[in-house]
């Protein structure tokens, strides 16, 4: 018993460190491939996506692998969960890192990033709970999810001013790597084994693709893990996936908001926190929807999982608006609000661990 519960926590700190690392050179593909986007649109769309293809594998493989009853609210709450620990964490990991350390007294953020995105967000979240409170998913209900990411993206495209400047390539990437090549490999550091020489479109794509395919393997490493968890634990895997499956997948949205804070690049910090957000719920979950349904029918949840995913979801929207008040309400992030975001994640890790027990 202990020696499963032992196994299956190491099984989960294997895979967060695997999905960590390739999910680097996966980001470092699309900045180089993207490298001509403005910030904030860059932040929203590419880093975005780029940071949140975890979640996409994690509920695609869950609906696939796990029975009927938990298939589709394991990758709920993976991507639910880990769209709250977007909003609250990674912004707060965000303004501790520059505000502890002296780099700036307080965190701005455009108030037109914060609207765009954070509006945005906010009517995604209410659409995925209109299409899960009746209870009866279809594939069309995917396809109106994804045609919402869609339709954001257009407007992101559209709306995005011409950026002339290309200094977003890392210094790695434009010279030779002096990495061993045996040491980039025990280091799952892709971005060297690949951009060896220098970097250009081929081996940016081909980086691109095999961080995919080892992101998707992790993930069918950490849905089986989070299974066998929940079992030693005798609770639903829905409550494993919501705190520590959706942490896992969430880690490289943190490290990469992290890296654009102390650049100074607070704009594509905060956007690639909401717009990771707005493509889990649109895109994470309506891909995976719109194809398990196409060919196993419509998704019916038993009442107690629905009412647990609908309590959800109703976190989610709530969490989502007092950050949004947060971001957009204050004329500048400060030390106390990254404190105020941690004590509600806190809060909510509570919540959902009586859930599971009581």
């Amino acid at each position: 018993m202990m020696n499963e519960l032992i196994i299956s926590f190491s099984s989960i700190f294997l895979a967060m460190i695997v999905i960590w690392r390739s999910s680097d050179g996966f980001q470092a593909a699309s900045d180089y491939l993207g490298r001509n986007l403005t910030e904030g649109v860059r932040g929203a769309t590419i880093n975005a996506i780029g940071s949140s293809m975890p979640e996409l594998f994690t509920t695609l493989f869950s609906l696939m692998m796990l029975g009927e009853l938990d298939n589709f609210a394991f990758g709920m709450g993976t991507t639910s969960g880990s769209a709250i620990f977007n909003i609250m964490i990674i912004p707060a990991v965000v303004i501790l890192a520059v505000t502890l350390f002296g780099i700036v007294k307080k965190v701005e953020v455009s108030k037109k990033v914060i609207l765009r995105d954070g509006l945005g967000l906010i009517f995604c979240e209410f659409l995925l709970m209109y299409i899960i409170y009746k209870n009866k998913i279809d594939w069309y209900d995917g396809l109106i999810l994804m045609s919402s990411y869609i339709i954001y993206v257009v407007y992101m495209f559209t709306t995005m001013k011409s950026n002339k400047e290309v200094d977003l390539i890392p210094d790695e990437m434009n010279k030779p790597s002096e990495t061993p090549i045996l040491k980039a490999i025990v280091y799952f550091d892709f971005v060297n084994i690949f951009f060896r020489k220098k970097a250009n479109n081929l081996n940016a794509w081909s980086l691109l693709l095999f961080s995919m395919g080892i992101i998707g393997s992790a993930c069918i490493l950490l849905i089986h893990a989070c299974e066998t968890l929940a079992e030693g634990m005798g609770i639903a895997p829905y409550f494993i996936a919501v705190i520590l499956a959706a942490s896992a997948t969430s880690l490289p949205d943190t490290i990469l908001s992290y890296r654009d804070a102390l650049k100074g690049k607070f704009d594509d910090a905060v956007a690639n926190a909401l717009g990771s957000n707005i493509f889990d719920i649109c895109f994470a979950l309506g891909l995976p929807i719109f194809i398990y349904t196409l060919f196993q029918g419509p998704i019916v949840m038993p009442e107690s999982t629905l009412s647990d995913v609908i309590e959800l979801q109703l976190s989610l929207i709530f969490f989502t608006i007092v950050s949004f008040y947060i971001f957009y309400f204050n004329k500048g992030l400060k030390t106390r609000h990254g404190f105020y975001l941690i004590g509600l994640y806190i809060l909510f890790v509570i919540f959902i661990v009586k859930n599971a027990y009581f």
